[in-house]
């Protein structure tokens, strides 16, 4: 389909021809705030450049908002936990400061792991959530599960011949989220079906756990576990490097 181009169409024809042009280009953004756009660059004088260059970033910045729902949404969070509305006050020995580096996703990037541990009421969910957050916003694929979900996945997956394309699908995400590990004791075989989850994952993508206080004492993951912890006080502590004890 293919418009007729006049020259000194009226504000109404050009204006209609801008919203039709958008539906067919699919710019959903353009089309909805081009009259307030159209009217704040007459009013500042902006040039024609100027006023291109806003439409097209406010299009650019809204689709990458609406790519950032999608992943977050696709990750799974059991509910919305952000870093702005955790409380450090009422945790003052979590150190801020290593949490909101940790936000800008460097270890994600370089495919290290995570560790959050500590007793009930710490914070370590809404922590582990927040910076799955961070991470879908950044524009990584994260996905999130709490373990006894993710074991009895693997179990089934395993009875129905399905286990390697399960391992492949949760190792294909740049960040798995892995909540309440150790909460429940695993039997053998759901553990060494969680290791081999773990391991698809080393140094490939990042996995990041939370876990209590007496899990991390003892628990049989410390080789593909953290470098950073939060021990059950709230306070850093670099962990065991991989192939350690």
């Amino acid at each position: 389909m293919t418009f007729p181009r006049q020259r000194g169409l009226t504000e109404q024809a050009a204006t209609a021809a801008v919203d039709q042009a958008c539906r067919m280009l699919r710019l959903p953004t353009i089309r909805s705030q081009f009259p307030e756009l159209a009217a704040t660059a007459e009013r500042e004088q902006m040039s024609c450049l100027g006023f291109l260059s806003e439409l097209l970033l406010a299009e650019c910045d809204d689709r990458g908002r609406r790519r950032s729902e999608r992943r977050i949404k696709a990750a799974g969070f059991p509910r919305d936990k952000s870093l702005r509305k955790f409380d450090f006050d009422a945790n003052p020995n979590i150190d801020a400061a290593m949490i909101h580096t940790l936000a800008k996703c460097e270890w994600i990037k370089k495919s290290l792991p995570l560790c959050l541990i500590g007793d009930s009421g710490t914070g370590k969910s809404h922590l582990l959530i927040a910076l799955g957050t961070e991470a879908a916003m950044a524009g990584y694929r994260v996905k999130y599960v709490l373990a006894t979900k993710l074991v009895n996945e693997l179990v089934e997956a395993a009875d129905e011949k399905q286990l390697t394309k399960t391992i492949a699908r949760y190792g294909r995400v740049d960040l798995l989220c892995i909540d309440e590990l150790g909460y429940m004791e695993l039997d053998r075989r759901g553990a060494e079906l969680l290791f081999q989850v773990l391991t698809e994952r080393e140094e490939k993508n990042s996995v990041a756990i939370a876990s209590n206080e007496s899990f991390s004492k003892a628990h049989m993951f410390r080789r593909t576990c953290a470098r950073w912890c939060l021990n059950s006080t709230g306070s850093k502590r670099i962990g065991s490097p991989p192939g350690r004890t």
